[in-house]
This record gives C-alpha cells, structure tokens and sequence, in this order.
C-alpha cells in the first residue's frame, strides 16, 4: 500500500511537471509572438512606435492574457472577468497583440494601428477597442482607476481580479502614491500592481532623472505586499500572481526586473528605443531573431 501511494505521488510530480512545461512554453511562445506583432505593428520607415517598454513587459502580458486572467473574447463585458489596466498606456500595443492574439478582434486590425479612424490608437481606448477597460496613457493614472475598479468589484461581491502595469518612470507621478495609500487603507486585495522595472525612461536612465528607487521598500511601506521577480522568468511571473491570489487584507506589488527593449538584440537596454522609428535593416534584424525565437519554442 505504501508503495502505491508513493508510486501514485510521484506519478502526480510528473504530470504537474509535464503541465507547467508545457504552460510555460506556450507562454513563451505568446510573449515571442506578441514581440514580433510590436515590431510588426511600428513597421520602418517614418513609423514611431513604443518598442521599448512594449517588449520589456511582453512577458507580463503574455501571462496574464495566457493562463492567470479569466476573460471571454466572445463577450468582452462579462461582468466576472479579471481587469487589465496598462497605466503606461504608451506600450498599448502590446496589450493590442495579446487581444488580438486571443480572438476579441481580427488579427488584421493591428496593421491600422494608430491610424486616423482605426480601431487601435497610439493609446488605449475603451470605446473603439474590446478588451479595454479604460484610457490610459496620461501617467500615474492607471492605479487609481484600478482602485475604484476593484472596489466596485468587492461591493458587488464579484470574484475577479485587477491587475494593473506600470513603469518605473511613472513611479515620479504623485498619484501613484496616493493610489497606493487609498488602496492599502481599503484593504483592497483583489488589486495586483505590477512595475516593470526596465530601468529606463524616454529621456535616460531612472536613477539619472527622477530616481524612484528603491522601489520594494517604498511599496513596502506604503503597505502593500511586496514580490520581487525576473520579469522575463515566466515561471517566477505565474508563481508571483498565485502568490497575490493567497493575500488577504493589503494589495499586492509585484517589481518586475526587465530589460528595455527584451528580445530584440539592438533594442536591449537603450534608451533611444523608448519610441523609435525602425530602419528597413533593423525591421527586418528584429522580425528575424523573433522568428528564431518562435521556432526554437516550436521544438
């Protein structure tokens, strides 16, 4: 009998195992894809886009769109489905990517973006986009939307969750801070903030501008619970957000270490692909090492 249990425990092991890989690597695969719909988005040639931040938090939003949110791309408005807030409005079109990737509109409408009329705008906006829960853009706002989003939640005993993305360059924004003591007063759990901590704003460095650091002991403080992860590690990112999902009583802050700029090899770490324009040479560097990135996932 013992021998059966033991055999039955390890059995279970293999095939958590088996499942987390494979939820891992289809994440990945996402966080890939929704890089190459960025590039693919922005385009060369005279075109500007928000490559920098959109790739650093790809991660992020592939698994938030890929395994933690319950949504339904089929009614955008179902009232018990978990909020997305991009409070750095300014990388929207990676959010774009991962909508569209789940099927809330075609694929094709990524290629108008920004564009006089379109469905998708340099920023998000509710009205025109499914799967937007509000405009954002203007920093340090996002947070507080959140927070009434989720009180609204609570009053009317609804299960889901708010996450809501910020950078750490808006972290300078004072009402970031004013967010964050209302929503550590109001007890309000079912709130995750996320900070994408790439290090770099529009104009430098974080620490050489408005320096916000150190960032885990001020959201500490402010008192919320605090998780540090490798914003790149899909793992650590899905431990990170079941962890949220056992705190009760304060909201949870997750400091997401990234890189500028993730994946793409000219991109990492330079502030000049804040929001850029892509020569024909770096379009295509960038779409080649994406399209290796996604058939070596393949495998």
């Amino acid at each position: 009998m013992a021998n059966q249990e033991i055999i039955k425990q390890k059995l279970q092991y293999l095939e958590e195992q088996y499942h987390n890989h494979g939820t891992v690597k289809r994440i990945q695969r996402l966080a890939a894809q929704i890089r190459k719909d960025v590039v693919m988005m922005i385009g060369c040639e005279g075109h500007v886009g928000h490559l920098g931040g959109s790739c650093s938090s790809a991660d992020i939003v592939a698994a938030l769109y890929g395994r933690k949110m319950k949504l339904n791309p089929q009614n955008p408005d179902w009232e018990d489905r978990d909020r997305f807030l991009y409070s750095k409005g300014h990388a929207g079109i990676a959010q774009y990517a991962a909508l569209a990737e789940l099927g809330y509109f075609p694929k094709e409408d990524l290629w108008e973006v920004k564009n006089l009329g379109a469905r998708l705008q340099g920023h998000p906006d509710r009205i025109r986009t499914p799967g937007i829960e509000a405009n954002t853009g203007s920093l340090g706002q996002g947070l507080s939307i959140a927070n009434g989003m989720a009180l609204a939640m609570r009053l009317d005993n609804r299960p889901g969750k708010v996450y809501c993305v910020m950078g750490d360059g808006e972290q300078a924004e004072g009402q970031i801070w004013e967010a964050a003591m209302a929503a550590s007063a109001h007890k309000i759990d079912n709130l995750v903030g996320i900070i994408d901590q790439n290090r770099l704003q529009a104009t430098g460095a974080v620490s050489d501008r408005f320096d916000t650091n150190p960032l885990p002991e001020k959201w500490a403080a402010f008192g919320w619970h605090v998780i540090e992860i490798d914003g790149h590690k899909i793992e650590e990112i899905l431990r990170a957000l079941d962890e949220a999902d056992t705190i009760k009583g304060k909201p949870t802050a997750i400091i997401a270490h990234t890189v500028k700029g993730k994946g793409i090899s000219f991109a990492e770490n330079q502030t000049s692909f804040h929001n850029t324009a892509l020569t024909r040479e770096q379009y295509e560097t960038a779409l080649k090492e994406l399209d290796a990135q996604l058939a070596k996932l393949e495998r």
